[in-house]
């Protein structure tokens, strides 16, 4: 019997894959517990439909990220902050520092995000 997981289960596989597995197994405990579903034409094709959403979003969230990174290439901050003589600054630079610093340049990033 071939089966399409809907989540990952440790030995056998991950999300999204189309496994073979013994009758018994797959009618008396995946599917019963939801953790997969026949392999049929039509699951085959909403599996297909969601891997081509989930590939578009990657692409997308990919392509985002690098107008972000070739933006932030370009840009420099610059930050005050008191020293003492020899350079060594008293205190932090804190990711709330360095996400203001970029907002007053326009460019928006969380100061979560590390």
């Amino acid at each position: 019997m071939e089966v399409i997981l809907i989540q990952d289960l440790a030995n056998l596989g991950f999300k999204n894959d189309i496994v073979k597995v013994r009758d018994g197994y797959g009618r008396n405990y995946l599917l019963p517990q939801k953790i997969a579903v026949i392999a049929n034409e039509a699951n085959r094709k909403q599996l297909a439909e969601t891997l081509k959403q989930q590939a578009h979003k990657a692409a997308k969230l990919l392509a985002d990220a690098q107008a972000l990174e070739a933006k932030l290439a370009e840009t420099v901050i610059e930050l005050k902050a008191k020293a003492n003589e020899d350079g060594k600054i008293f205190g932090t630079v804190t990711t709330q520092n360095i996400s203001d610093a970029l907002k007053a340049q326009e460019i928006l990033i969380d100061k979560k995000v590390s």
